[in-house]
């Protein structure tokens, strides 16, 4: 097989636009399943995660062997807090395939998949899928396409992009709007015909840039890139060179070589150029990394990646309830497994803080982090962790925040609570324009003000709003911002809710817990209506006598709790609370759970803003 025969294509698009579901219509049209054979939908979805929300997390790659062609296809994730996904696999790919719904046309996040694809000078498909769509709108779609391609700077080639309409989701495809329909292996050949041949030079030292991290049970960690020089094989000695010129390279000997095919790997007897291949036999390795045949070679660049802009702290759980749940409690065991996660995601960053057991955790997004907490509340591990905090700087002696641009797609009648909304988060319209009874908007908002903005959206408008979001960049602090006006009711008292007790605490606001569940003092149960903090006993119990039986209360109704997704957890905390997530459980409590020490943290606390402000 040489590289002629190659073609390496990423799928990229908006949220929800069809990307994973355009693959397994590649993947059924390639032949290489048993006509018996069952494959599951959304088959690249394979994290429990991805399934349960929908969305795709992680970029994984397969290929599919069609007409005497290797073609292998990466499928990104749409949603802008995994963008370092997208990012990072454009040194892998030679083309792309952009998704663009025709109904919704381009959205945020295919300005900005787009637009790292066009920067390195990666030539796209484009494919105007979900045709069978009502009141859609392909020749409009396609137009603002090429508007899209104008605004980024696409070069002449990249501009006249070929483009194809479809259902991925009902399998067919089409040169035009009004086209015979064709099967998915008329894609695969527009593939073929024009996404180039991978740039790779057969002859030569093996050179490889690692451009996503795997793990296999046996072997360990898997490097896997594309073969950009050369060819690797089992037994072969390679090295692991430094991430700056001046660190030595590592030898490491190949144990075993990957190639990923369909829904499944497979061990390859070589790894040749241009092809997409895992390698292992590394004790440690990086996203960004080059494996080279020769200790003296030069490293291949990386592509830039966009630096995160939400940070967040996790600690070690030290409530009452610790331990009774997780097998992973210690300081030492969530260290470890934010270096792992570190290591396979570039987006991610840790840091220690000056505090033991407490560690910094930089990303993209609160959603980001939230489906790290959810991995490892499921691996098994308790860990506390805060509300996110926008990463602020200092520019020439001004403070400056990230601001990201807004879209928002709203029925009209809804559009004046959403727009009073985006006005109290700092945010400032820019565009606005209406159809179809729906109006959509575009804002520029601090990030700080969209924390949370995704379920305040969908209360505002029953859940027919539409948002997505993309960072522009850092400019002048925006001020002061209250985005919580509600304050808690905290519990004053460890043991067990009593109805008895919930039944007088519901008429002063809602509950987060029923009766029969574990509280402990400083344990937020429920929201105050009013900004304060009010604290309650959730544990009491009726004081029995001759008059008063036991059964008096059999008719007490409690109003069902309020249940917190984690994501919905991390968003509504204050600065002064933390998230406290367990295999089994979500609560919510205060930093400091003494009720003493917090009043006299808050005295201190106000004293020091007076002295300011004197």
């Amino acid at each position: 097989m040489t590289p002629d025969k190659i073609r390496n294509i990423a799928i990229i698009a908006h949220v929800d636009h069809g990307k994973t579901t355009l693959v397994d219509g590649l993947l059924r049209a390639s032949g290489n399943f048993r006509e018996n054979q069952a494959i599951a939908e959304r088959a690249m979805d394979s994290m429990d995660l991805e399934r349960e929300k929908g969305i795709t997390i992680k970029a994984k790659n397969t290929s599919v062997h069609w007409n005497d062609y290797i073609i292998n296809i990466v499928d990104t994730p749409g949603h802008a807090d995994f963008g370092g996904e997208v990012e990072r696999v454009m040194k892998m790919v030679d083309g792309v395939m952009l998704v663009v719904d025709a109904y919704e046309g381009p959205q945020a996040q295919t300005r900005f998949v787009l637009k790292k694809a066009l920067e390195q000078g990666i030539k796209p498909i484009v494919l105007i899928n979900k045709m069978d769509r009502p009141h859609i709108e392909p020749q409009k779609v396609h137009d603002k396409v090429l508007e899209l391609f104008l605004e980024l700077d696409a070069t002449e080639e990249q501009f006249n992009a070929a483009f194809v309409y479809g259902s991925a989701r009902a399998g067919w495809v089409t040169d035009s709007p009004t086209g015979e329909q064709h099967d998915m292996t008329f894609l695969l050949g527009k593939i073929v015909e024009h996404i180039p041949a991978p740039k790779a030079e057969v002859e030569g030292c093996f050179e490889m840039l690692v451009s996503n991290i795997d793990w296999d049970n046996f072997v360990g960690r898997v490097a896997i890139g594309k073969v950009t020089r050369g060819s690797v094989k089992l037994g072969d000695k390679v090295f692991l060179l430094g991430k700056t010129p001046e660190e030595k390279a590592i030898p490491v000997k190949v144990t075993k070589v990957f190639q990923y095919t369909t829904l499944t790997t497979s061990d390859s007897v070589e790894g040749i150029a241009g092809d997409i291949v895992g390698i292992s036999g590394f004790e440690d390795v990086d996203i960004g990394q080059t494996v080279a045949g020769s200790a003296d070679a030069v490293a291949l660049p990386f592509v830039a990646i966009d630096p995160p802009t939400i940070v967040m702290q996790f600690a070690v759980n030290d409530g009452p309830l610790a331990g009774r749940e997780g097998e992973h409690v210690t300081s030492r065991k969530i260290r470890d497994r934010l270096d792992r996660e570190q290591k396979m995601n570039v987006t991610i960053s840790v840091k220690d803080t000056d505090t033991a057991g407490i560690f910094d955790v930089s990303a993209r997004g609160a959603m980001q982090i939230a489906v790290l907490v959810e991995q490892m509340r499921r691996e098994g591990f308790e860990v506390l962790v805060s509300r996110p905090m926008v990463i602020m700087k200092r520019v020439n002696d001004e403070l400056v925040e990230p601001f990201e641009t807004l879209y928002v797609d709203v029925p009209d009648d809804y559009l004046g609570g959403v727009m009073k909304s985006i006005s109290e988060r700092k945010g400032k319209i820019e565009d606005m324009s209406a159809h179809n009874g729906r109006t959509s908007l575009q804002a520029y908002v601090p990030t700080r003000g969209l924390i949370g903005f995704e379920f305040e959206l969908m209360n505002l408008t029953s859940g027919h709003g539409i948002h997505s979001h993309l960072f522009r960049e850092y400019a002048p602090h925006a001020g002061p911002m209250q985005t919580r006006s509600t304050g808690t009711l905290v519990s004053t008292e460890a043991g067990e809710a009593t109805s008895y007790a919930l039944d007088t605490i519901q008429v002063r606001g809602k509950l987060f817990i029923g009766a029969g569940e574990q509280v402990y003092d400083g344990m937020i149960i429920g929201e105050n209506p009013r900004a304060d903090d009010l604290p309650v006993n959730p544990t009491r119990s009726k004081q029995l006598t001759n008059f008063r039986a036991a059964g008096n209360d059999k008719g007490i109704q409690l109003t069902p709790p309020i249940r917190f997704s984690l994501e919905r957890a991390i968003e509504y905390i204050a600065p002064d609370e933390l998230a406290e997530c367990t295999p089994k459980s979500i609560r919510i409590r205060k930093r400091i759970l003494d009720s003493n020490v917090r009043q006299r943290e808050k005295k201190k606390t106000e004293a020091q803003l007076e002295g300011a402000a004197a």
